[in-house]
């Protein structure tokens, strides 16, 4: 369960992280060791080489990558380029997979390579599918407002059956309340980032509490890589 990040080859890492069969939605989340999920407003600042290099693993492994509108945006979300994978986990796949992102049409920035992409997929609402004029793929979610079980079931109709939920937390949020996420991979990072910043997840309080199993650790000179289960 506990692994020293600097012992481990890539090939460990990629099996480490293997998605399971079946349909599997699996967020991504970096957090400080105080519970904050960004530092000046993007989590860049919570991140390390290790988290990177993981990071880009899970692109790899994902049929679909899952965001918010409001993450693309202050991310700076652009489609995954082939350079940015472990390309020899691509085979027999698309070489990169596509960004599905859940917006609700609003302020949505048609002239930006995101939505420009005919492999993104925008999933938004029946009103606003309508109107959106972007080269990505639109997909009505949800009447008046997204339905994130609905936008999960969409994924799953176009093939995607591994998904990777990079949030935000609200989008999360929405998955944990919905009881879509099967796995959390999660980085800590040794830092305090103090008041101010939002949890992981926000949002509604869900029915109840999600419990969780370790499935494993990696410790990377105090960045905590952890990969957690769904017990359901």
């Amino acid at each position: 369960m506990y692994h020293d990040y600097g012992s481990l080859t890539d090939a460990d890492l990629a099996g480490l992280y293997a998605y399971p069969d079946g349909a599997v939605l699996r967020a991504n989340m970096v957090t400080s060791a105080d519970g904050a999920a960004s530092v000046g407003g993007a989590s860049a600042g919570l991140s390390s080489a290790a988290d990177r290099h993981v990071f880009a693993l899970l692109r790899t492994l994902a049929d679909v990558i899952l965001v918010g509108g409001n993450t693309a945006r202050t991310e700076g979300y652009q489609p995954v380029r082939i350079r940015e994978l472990w390309r020899h986990l691509r085979a027999g796949r698309a070489a990169t997979p596509p960004i599905a992102v859940i917006t609700s049409g609003r302020g949505l920035d048609a002239s930006s390579p995101l939505f420009a992409d005919p492999a993104t997929i925008v999933l938004t609402t029946a009103h606003a599918a309508a109107s959106v004029q972007v080269g990505a793929q639109v997909v009505a979610a949800g009447q008046d407002s997204v339905d994130i079980a609905a936008a999960v079931a969409a994924l799953h109709d176009l093939g995607h059956q591994h998904i990777l939920a990079e949030g935000g937390p609200g989008i999360l949020g929405q998955l944990v309340t919905a009881g879509l996420v099967d796995e959390l991979c999660l980085t800590i990072g040794p830092l305090l980032a103090g008041p101010g910043a939002p949890r992981i997840v926000t949002g509604s309080p869900g029915p109840a509490a999600l419990p969780l199993s370790l499935a494993h650790l990696l410790d990377d000179n105090g960045f905590l890589l952890c990969r957690y289960r769904a017990n359901r």
